[in-house]
């Protein structure tokens, strides 16, 4: 789908930069939205065609072409969070978000955005987080809408009002609702990051070595992994829960790995975490999650649609 239009008899689009700044920024609000960085260039690539399907008099007519695409975005990934559930029971196995290289384009601000009502803010670097983005996949649609364009964007309620299509006040409620939820999955002691990097490279080196004991060590009792192959490569259809099973799996995981692979060392979603690789092409990205100095969470992605950005890196 083109993003362009041929001009008008007028002569160029005097508001082409400006609108082709906003690229960026919806990325980085459709991929919070939907977990997915296809799914957010599919939303911005459908904001821009309606831009342009408008005619040159009602495009000068919107006083903030920004806030324009925006809400334009904000309302087709609302369209499509709703939708979503009923994909996500046709998924097999289980579904995780598309883990993301170590790209600073991820970490970015509203345009312009103000800060307000600083004490709920989660800040732009932990909403890329994947403990954080599983979270957000437990709301409603409508909560999430209104949860990340509040706290994480900074976008007052009666701006979220206009794309949620509530009132200000309802929006409120949905933000304060998705808040609780995240707090309370976030109850745990967080792990310093220089210590967050240590376990995870020390699992590493027990997951080469296939050592069931130490890598049961650095596991929470409760740990739990969860595998996405999308139907397209082997992996685990349900979550496996507990130390032991978790260290088995990756223990039994490595003797069935291809001769020559290496695991590397990446960031994943902002937070330490790995890569399995072979020839080049990457077999497997897990992200970590860590609290009170153990690893709670073990995110292993093997869909190849979703390891697509992890090719050149």
């Amino acid at each position: 789908m083109s993003t362009g239009s041929e001009p008008e008899p007028d002569g160029p689009d005097p508001t082409l930069g400006a609108i082709m700044k906003e690229r960026r920024h919806l990325i980085n609000l459709g991929y919070r939205l939907l977990g997915s960085v296809v799914d957010a260039e599919d939303v911005v690539q459908e904001t821009y065609a309606r831009w342009y399907a408008l005619s040159r008099e009602k495009q000068d007519a919107i006083e903030s072409p920004a806030a324009w695409l925006t809400r334009v975005a904000g309302r087709i990934c609302l369209d499509l969070l709703g939708s979503a559930r009923a994909r996500r029971e046709r998924y097999v196995g289980e579904w995780v978000p598309e883990p993301l290289p170590d790209r600073t384009d991820w970490i970015t601000a509203r345009p312009g955005g103000a800060v307000t009502d600083p004490a709920d803010r989660v800040t732009l670097d932990e909403s890329i987080g994947m403990a954080f983005l599983v979270v957000l996949e437990s709301l409603t649609p409508a909560q999430r809408v209104a949860f990340v364009l509040h706290d994480v964007f900074r976008y007052p309620f009666a701006e979220v009002a206009e794309i949620v299509g509530r009132s200000p006040e309802a929006c409120r409620q949905l933000a304060t609702a998705a808040r609780h939820r995240v707090r309370v999955s976030r109850a745990r002691a967080t792990t310093p990051p220089d210590r967050r990097a240590g376990l995870v490279r020390d699992f590493k080196r027990a997951w080469e070595a296939g050592d069931i004991a130490a890598l049961v060590g650095l596991l929470d009792p409760d740990a739990t992994t969860v595998a996405d192959g999308g139907g397209l490569v082997s992996a685990a259809l349900h979550p496996i829960e507990g130390a032991e099973p978790v260290a088995r799996l990756f223990a039994d995981l490595v003797t069935r790995m291809p001769p020559g692979f290496t695991i590397l060392e990446h960031t994943v979603n902002g937070q330490p975490g790995l890569t399995a690789r072979l020839d080049g092409a990457t077999l497997v990205v897990l992200a970590f999650d860590v609290a009170d100095d153990r690893i709670t969470n073990i995110w292993a992605v093997r869909n190849p649609e979703k390891l697509r950005p992890w090719t050149a890196v």
